[in-house]
């Protein structure tokens, strides 16, 4: 039996509803706690320079006090920028940031301020030789690095090339073909394929697997299938799951589809 794959709750909704009114809650980091009290392995944020959600002070509370793995997501690329909310700590920059809290594993990820979410991945060929000194520099830090990429082999042998620890595919397009399977089975079949042959590859260069984005309670034990799956980051229907089940509960429904697909 393969091992588990552990599971890092994204905690960016959380933060969206607090920031919907001027308050402190939710409180992230006691949503944090009560996912590592359910068994959540890590916890993930993505602190965009907007700070529509994760802030900067998020996540210096959350690197305080988490006693799991902490995995920051994010544009390598973003700058600084100046809050325009009272009480809001300006954005540093997403490398600054890292930089000075030293999470487990930084997720490096090519979105834009304009993006509603992350939709893609790296194209190495334009972005490689830019990514590659941030990557060392993480590195050296004691930071594990991470990029975010579609399920191209060419560009996951570029990932290894520019000396990434892992990858996290982008699951967007397998969670589409999942909902739309029974109207095109083959269509969901060739897509799955393109991942599962896309995590050989990865496994074959010897880089680490990770995965996220649109995957749920429905979709997630069949991705979890692939070879050599690491990690998993969910946050948009955990969130939603919470909202019906409970949050302890989600995270523990979860954990029984990876563990079945072991």
């Amino acid at each position: 039996m393969a091992n588990k794959a552990a599971l890092s709750v994204n905690l960016n909704k959380i933060a969206l509803i607090r920031n919907s009114r001027d308050t402190t809650y939710p409180s992230v980091p006691l949503h944090a706690q009560m996912c590592i009290d359910a068994g959540a392995e890590g916890i993930t944020v993505h602190p965009r320079p907007d700070q529509r959600h994760i802030r900067v002070d998020d996540c210096i509370d959350l690197a305080a006090m988490l006693s799991v793995e902490f995995n920051i997501e994010g544009n390598p690329f973003a700058p600084a920028r100046d809050s325009d909310r009272p009480g809001v700590s300006d954005y540093p920059g997403f490398i600054p940031l890292v930089q000075s809290l030293r999470p487990a594993q930084c997720t490096l990820v090519p979105d834009s301020n304009e993006q509603l979410t992350s939709d893609h991945g790296f194209d190495l060929r334009q972005s490689g030789e830019q990514l590659a000194p941030i990557i060392s520099d993480l590195q050296s830090l004691g930071i594990r690095v991470s990029l975010f990429m579609d399920p191209d082999p060419e560009q996951i042998a570029l990932a290894k090339q520019v000396g990434a620890d892992r990858i996290e595919l982008y699951t967007g397009p397998y969670a589409w073909a999942f909902n739309n399977k029974e109207h095109d089975g083959a269509a969901f079949d060739a897509i799955f394929r393109q991942f599962y042959r896309a995590a050989e590859v990865a496994a074959d260069l010897q880089l680490g697997l990770n995965a996220g984005h649109d995957l749920n309670l429905d979709n997630l034990a069949t991705f979890a299938q692939v070879p050599q799956l690491l990690e998993v980051s969910i946050g948009h229907a955990m969130t939603v799951d919470a909202i019906s089940m409970g949050l302890t509960t989600a995270v523990k429904a979860y954990q029984t589809c990876l563990t079945s697909s072991a």
